[in-house]
């Protein structure tokens, strides 16, 4: 099992990112996907979930109406659009699977900053 972050950098507050998750070594197109959040000094925490066939999202009260999220499952790659971003959003952010998250990757640092 196996997932690899992509798509962070330094944005100025205001700005957008895309984020991208491939995932391999397990059944990617049955399991529900999350997005999580380390920001510095502060616990890892859920941001947002994809039901596995993407027909459902929920968030975190804190990115409703700013991120999006979708999945491809014949690419086993998943998406979280951040727009509006605020410094509060600054965190490393990882994917994992919704329940039983393990062998975590090594995330993509999102700086949001003047």
């Amino acid at each position: 099992v196996q997932f690899v972050e992509s798509g962070g950098g330094l944005v100025q507050p205001g700005g957008s990112l895309r984020l991208s998750c491939a995932a391999s070594g397990f059944t990617f197109r049955i399991y529900d996907m999350s997005w999580y959040r380390r920001a510095p000094g502060k616990e890892r925490e859920l941001v947002a979930t994809v039901r596995y066939d993407g027909s459902s999202t929920n968030f975190v009260n804190s990115v409703k109406g700013r991120f999006t999220l979708s999945r491809d499952n014949t690419k086993n790659t998943m998406y979280l659009q951040m727009n509006s971003l605020k410094p509060e959003d600054t965190a490393v952010y990882y994917c994992n699977t919704r329940t039983n998250a393990r062998n975590w990757g090594q995330g993509t640092q999102v700086t949001v900053s003047s």
